[in-house]
């Protein structure tokens, strides 16, 4: 394996509670299931998950560069990633306490090609996911380990589409009863936020061998 397998626990936990943490993504996939049946969900699932292997693409490729440019260069991407995800804790966190429920109201029919095609194109071109995945995988990755980094970057990436297509398949199965519990309980979102902001802040913490200067791995 090429990821330890403590590693690889805290990477498909912080997965999981990312994938679930209502988002611009959910709201759509959730929205289509609404307004036209749980095929219409599964349809705009996948083009979001295809879009995310985009993302994943581009992150192996850049930070494959990088670091054959420079070991330096590349824990110089990893203090940042870590910053950036110490600082997503802290809003996940504060915005946790405003228990501001998801917006998952239904939206317009659209043919299934629309729905993949709006799905990928939602994923693929936004920013965020891209530096998200930028600052997120890096920090699981063992330069010391076996496996080559382009090679546990690749295996992270899949691992995190493979389990956010999981869950996704599963909301979309359950959607009546899981818009309803995300409309009336704005209590699911507060706990769920908490728990991701103090995932990505143990990520970033001082004192870790993954993330702290020449101690990085």
């Amino acid at each position: 394996m090429p990821i330890a397998p403590h590693s690889l626990a805290t990477f498909i936990a912080a997965t999981v509670v990312l994938c679930i943490v209502p988002g611009p993504d959910m709201a759509y996939m959730l929205g289509r299931t609404v307004a036209q049946g749980r095929r219409a969900g599964l349809v705009a699932a996948v083009g979001i998950n295809l879009g995310g292997y985009a993302h994943v693409a581009a992150s192996v490729l850049g930070l494959s560069a990088i670091l054959v440019s420079s070991a330096l260069a590349f824990t110089v991407v990893k203090l940042a990633g870590a910053c950036y995800l110490a600082w997503i804790g802290f809003q996940a966190i504060a915005s946790a306490s405003k228990g501001v429920g998801a917006d998952l109201q239904p939206v317009a029919p659209a043919s299934h090609r629309r729905i993949f095609l709006e799905g990928f194109l939602s994923d693929a071109l936004n920013p965020k996911v891209s530096v998200f995945f930028l600052a997120f995988l890096p920090q699981f990755v063992d330069r010391s380990a076996d496996a080559s980094v382009p090679v546990q970057l690749l295996f992270l990436g899949v691992t995190c589409n493979v389990v956010a297509i999981s869950i996704n398949v599963v909301l979309v199965v359950i959607a009546g009863r899981v818009t309803r519990a995300l409309r009336a309980n704005g209590s699911w979102r507060l706990w769920l936020n908490r728990a991701l902001g103090g995932l990505f802040i143990s990520r970033s913490a001082p004192g870790r061998a993954e993330v702290v200067g020449t101690a990085l791995t």
